[in-house]
């Protein structure tokens, strides 16, 4: 299929369906970040150690927040696509895997966690103040795995079928029970004790637990566009396991790649040195900040696509995920203003060390090109390409330029040659700029057009 320059600016219908769903995202995301940053402010004042533990520990339940992201990304390949076609019982079956992947590597997590806490710090840290900080900070997050997992997994799904407004309203309520309660914690407030790095872990369990029961609770016992109810988890669903097998799978294992690399790269950051870990922190908070409008888009071009191809219209899908690419330039480059403007008044807003603060500056510096890479790469391969069940294609991506470029050339560029922290968080990010490249060129081509149960 031809496509032309005018392609890449879309049409004002499409801007119009994607604003409906990016917005309350976006927004939702923005809140996110709004719970990381004031977790961050609140620990930054316990000095480096606690919150480079924070952080740390935060790496590790994050590869599990990103096996949740991918099972419920791929079951939502399926479940636009059967919305799209209206088929709604071939959409619960679909449903109905994600769920019982999502206990099974719940449990698998919250095992892990239970027997060997400082096990897991160790791979993060060899300081054994971090160490010990890191492993009670896990602790009192245990139940979270399953109160993130089935409100994440059950979030995404609601989405597809335009449910956006709940999980929004959600985490601005969740934002200030998070808040509150790690003021409370923290600091010791209302009588309460002082718990410091406890305290935070306590308030965000607190808030995941308020999460899932307003999601789950609509998901299960109120949603009338999906009307799954709890007796559907035993539902039979083999008939469309091989078919969620090749097309939902390889999104998990992509995602997962992706978590376990990201570990990797904190491994790397944590090696060089708590100070570096703790310029992570505060360069974390600002990217998520500037690319919440990405996330927003990425989703919607994903559900927007899925709901074309479902409806047999691939040359529109086509000309859609051209103008999406689009979308991702653009955003890329006012996210990059964004940090630049944010940069200074924000590092400087922490009580970090000196050489944390230095070495933040030079993480911003680096963040401010690639944020424009990551953009476009973000909505075409989490949204676009994904929803047209190019999945296989994507994890390739995910293997090969993840762990043969970034991982080796940043533990290279840190660990032994002891380059500036630019050039570390370049190569360790240098993944984002190749893919971009590889993915528009797989655009283009139109060979991520997917059929998908006879569609």
């Amino acid at each position: 299929m031809e496509t032309t320059w005018r392609d890449y600016l879309g049409t004002r219908e499409l801007y119009q369906r994607m604003a409906k769903i990016a917005v309350p995202v976006a927004l939702q995301g923005l809140i996110t970040v709004g719970i990381n940053l004031m977790d961050t402010i609140m620990l930054s004042s316990m000095g480096d150690a606690q919150l480079s533990a924070s952080s740390l520990a935060g790496q590790f339940i994050n590869i599990f927040q990103i096996f949740c992201m991918g099972m419920g990304m791929g079951a939502s390949v399926l479940t636009s696509r059967f919305w799209g076609m209206g088929d709604k019982t071939a959409l619960k079956k679909a449903v109905t895997i994600m769920l019982r992947l999502c206990f099974f590597f719940s449990s698998v997590f919250t095992l892990a966690t239970l027997f060997f806490p400082r096990g897991i710090m160790r791979l993060y840290s060899p300081e054994e103040e971090i160490i010990a900080y890191g492993a009670l900070y896990l602790k009192w997050l245990l139940p979270t795995y399953f109160c993130m997992g089935f409100s994440l997994t059950c979030t995404i799904v609601l989405r597809t079928v335009g449910q956006v407004r709940l999980p929004l309203v959600t985490s601005v309520a969740a934002f200030f029970v998070n808040v509150f309660f790690n003021w409370v914690f923290i600091f010791g407030k209302l009588g309460a004790p002082r718990m410091e790095i406890a305290g935070a872990a306590l308030g965000t369990l607190i808030a995941r637990i308020f999460e899932l029961s307003l999601i789950c609770g609509w998901f299960f016992f109120r949603d009338e566009r999906i009307r799954y109810r709890l007796r559907d988890v035993i539902m039979p669903c083999g008939d469309l396991l091989g078919e969620y097998v090749r097309i939902s799978i390889p999104v998990l294992v992509s995602d997962a790649l992706l978590a376990f690399g990201n570990n990797a790269v904190a491994m790397v950051m944590g090696h060089i040195g708590a100070a570096f870990v703790a310029a992570n922190s505060v360069t974390v908070v600002v990217q998520q900040l500037s690319s919440v409008l990405t996330q927003g888009v990425s989703n919607a071009s994903g559900i927007i696509t899925g709901h074309t191809m479902g409806e047999g219209n691939y040359e529109k899908a086509q000309k859609q995920g051209c103008a999406f690419l689009g979308m991702g330039f653009f955003i890329g480059c006012l996210a990059a203003l964004v940090i630049t403007a944010l940069k200074a008044p924000i590092i400087n807003y922490y009580q970090v060390s000196p050489e944390a603060k230095a070495i933040a500056g030079e993480l911003m510096n680096a963040i401010t090109f690639i944020i424009v890479f990551q953009s476009m790469n973000s909505i075409l391969t989490k949204g676009v390409l994904r929803a047209g069940g190019d999945t296989k294609f994507l994890m390739a991506g995910d293997i090969l330029f993840l762990w043969v470029a970034s991982i080796p050339l940043g533990a290279l560029a840190g660990l032994v040659l002891h380059l500036p922290a630019f050039w570390i968080y370049t190569f360790l990010k240098i993944d984002q700029i190749i893919k971009c490249v590889w993915c528009y060129r797989r655009l283009k081509s139109g060979k991520w057009l997917k059929r998908i149960h006879g569609v």
